[in-house]
């Protein structure tokens, strides 16, 4: 018994050596944001200024005096990955693609806390800001569940709702397994570890995990999501993320959307089930469903020509 002890007790010696090389391996710190500006921003990118020292960076594209349409990232991701509906939509629309707090090249403090009501907050402070009196928005994901906040809290100036793979309802059944980043993110250790190391190998994991075409997911894409990561307070605004925030959808808070909304969604989305999206426009009465088949969780990247033409078709059937 004795030696049994002493082998367990090295083996975990080995695991607790190699986990703290892993660990100082991988942990590197912010980096400045000058570099990371001038390798990604160009003519299209501006910044708004808003209270509580945050920056927001968003794309405009498209005609300024056009119907204008916010587009809202998910979680870890940024504008960049609305690229190919903007190159569609700019033709008719003013493509307002914004990073939220903690993503792509926007700039907040680190102490600022991801959740969805105080996203959808910054949306229609930008909103105001810009002199936005009608706008469409859309949303991915976490800026899903973002975006039909705010046409719950702006009826009068919102458009229309396009929700793609949005996130919402609390869990019901069984779901897929989530990938690493976000089991560990589960767990406070877990959040400690994830905002001092280069999360690269898992957004390069997490990402080609949530869709059907992993080819789609290039060394690019994962580069420059690793990039403004490590942006200053990025990694720690990540790890604040209130993940309930983000289920808090029911029947009836949904049922006050009276705007036309269409729902997308990919048929073997393994992160948010199709069936969610379902549960959306069963509580959204003005509201379109397409289930995409062989597409996972980011239509918007994996077929951007179709997604964005049936976008483009939604919202010039309801005049916008």
């Amino acid at each position: 018994m004795l030696k049994i002890a002493y082998v367990f007790a090295a083996l975990i010696a080995v695991l607790l050596i190699g986990a703290a090389a892993t660990f100082l391996w991988l942990r590197v710190p912010d980096v400045p944001r000058e570099p990371i500006l001038a390798k990604y921003s160009g003519a299209d990118d501006h910044f708004l200024d808003l209270p509580g020292e945050i920056r927001l960076h968003y794309r405009d594209q498209g005609k300024p005096d056009a119907p204008a349409l916010i587009l809202l990232h998910g979680y870890g991701d940024s504008y960049a990955t609305w690229e190919g509906w903007a190159e569609r939509l700019a033709g008719r629309y003013r493509v307002l693609s914004l990073d939220l707090p903690g993503h792509g090249l926007s700039d907040a403090p680190a102490d600022f806390t991801l959740d969805a009501a105080r996203c959808a907050e910054l949306v229609a402070a930008f909103a105001d800001a810009l002199h936005l009196e009608r706008f469409a928005v859309a949303g991915n994901s976490m800026g899903g569940g973002v975006a039909w906040r705010v046409a719950l809290a702006r009826q009068q100036r919102v458009s229309a709702l396009i929700l793609a793979a949005a996130a919402g309802w609390p869990p019901q059944g069984e779901r897929a397994k989530p990938s690493l980043a976000f089991r560990i993110l589960q767990h406070p250790f877990g959040r400690e570890v994830l905002m001092r190391i280069d999360n690269r190998p898992l957004i390069a994991q997490g990402l080609r995990s949530q869709v059907h075409d992993a080819s789609l997911i290039t060394d690019a894409v994962i580069d420059r999501w690793a990039e403004y990561q490590l942006l200053p307070g990025h990694r720690r605004i990540l790890m604040s993320a209130v993940l309930p925030s983000l289920q808090q959808a029911s029947a009836e808070r949904l049922a006050a959307i009276r705007v036309p909304t269409l729902i997308l969604h990919g048929a073997d989305d393994p992160l948010i089930p199709a069936s969610d999206s379902q549960r959306f426009h069963a509580a959204i009465a003005a509201s379109e469903l397409i289930i995409y088949p062989d597409v996972g969780h980011l239509p918007q990247r994996e077929i951007p020509e179709r997604s964005a033409g049936d976008v483009a078709d939604f919202l010039a059937r309801h005049a916008i």
